[in-house]
């Protein structure tokens, strides 16, 4: 292994992770395809090879590799194996573990292909990776439910604002003329865990300070809650202002992406601020490629 290339140990390294884990990245994929909570896991592979590539111009040549990673990748290996033996095939947990290892396994062929200096470089989208791991309902579960609390409190909220009656018993809001009733399928957590990969990608990619990239990400939390509150609110309001249709029409089923990019909208105006603390970044040195 060590007479092969840099690109080509790497290729190898992935090219056994594809038969050690095809079941498993089958599984998440379909998942990801059938399940809206999990819908972002599509994007995650595609994202975290582009940031690389973008990285990769100007890389020095011949990266000395880091044999220590080694015993990463045999513990991605054995992780997998407890996986397989610990769990049943269809379990949650196992597709999570096995999943978890797989991308042990990927960040660990990385650092050994092309050595530590390397692996340090990439690492934000090397890591960016555990996006693709599918939440167990046991972790899932809390996640929706806290989404749908929030998501109550801050419609409450805008209904009291604008002075319009509201009370709250359990999961539904009662105004004037309507009740709604907010199930975890309002939770819109594919759009505000959409809205958290994103807001990651983005700080990355505009930010420098590690405090303002963590502060960026913190505010996409709470974004994520009062745009679903904002949801809510609209629909109720035009419901009973409006036409009742609103509460199964277009805007109901399919705008969610409207409120998406209001909330990202707030996002962009954050990382406004924060870039304007920061001063224009020093242009990387020209230096050849690595070769693969």
């Amino acid at each position: 292994m060590n007479k092969l290339s840099p690109g080509l140990t790497f290729t190898v390294l992935c090219g056994v992770s594809a038969v050690l884990w095809f079941r498993p990245l089958l599984d998440t994929f379909q998942l990801a395809v059938s399940d809206e909570r999990y819908t972002e896991i599509i994007l995650i592979l595609p994202l975290a090879a582009a940031l690389i590539l973008r990285g990769w111009k100007g890389r020095r040549a011949a990266p000395q590799k880091w044999t220590a990673a080694g015993g990463i990748l045999f513990t991605g290996l054995l992780v997998m194996v407890i996986a397989r033996v610990g769990t049943a095939r269809d379990s949650d947990i196992g597709l999570a573990v096995e999943m978890a290892a797989l991308v042990l396994w990927w960040i660990a062929s990385f650092a050994f292909s092309f050595g530590l200096p390397t692996f340090r470089t990439f690492r934000f989208p090397l890591f960016f990776l555990l996006w693709m791991v599918p939440l167990p309902r046991i972790v899932m579960d809390p996640i929706v439910e806290g989404l749908q609390r929030g998501s109550i409190l801050a419609a409450e909220f805008l209904f009291s604002a604008l002075r319009v009656p509201v009370s709250q018993e359990g999961i539904t809001i009662f105004i004037p003329g309507l009740d709604i009733a907010v199930t975890p399928d309002c939770s819109s957590i594919r759009s505000s865990l959409m809205l958290l990969v994103t807001t990651m990608l983005l700080a990355h990619v505009l930010l420098k300070s590690p405090w303002r990239k963590a502060l960026v990400i913190a505010v996409a939390v709470p974004l994520s809650v009062a745009k679903n509150g904002l949801r809510i609110f609209t629909i109720g309001m035009l419901s009973t202002r409006v036409d009742r249709t609103f509460l199964t029409g277009h805007l109901h089923r399919q705008g969610g992406i409207i409120f998406f990019m209001i909330a990202l909208a707030g996002v962009f105006f954050v990382l406004w601020i924060l870039r304007r603390g920061e001063g224009t970044p020093a242009l990387p040195p020209q230096v050849s490629p690595a070769p693969l």
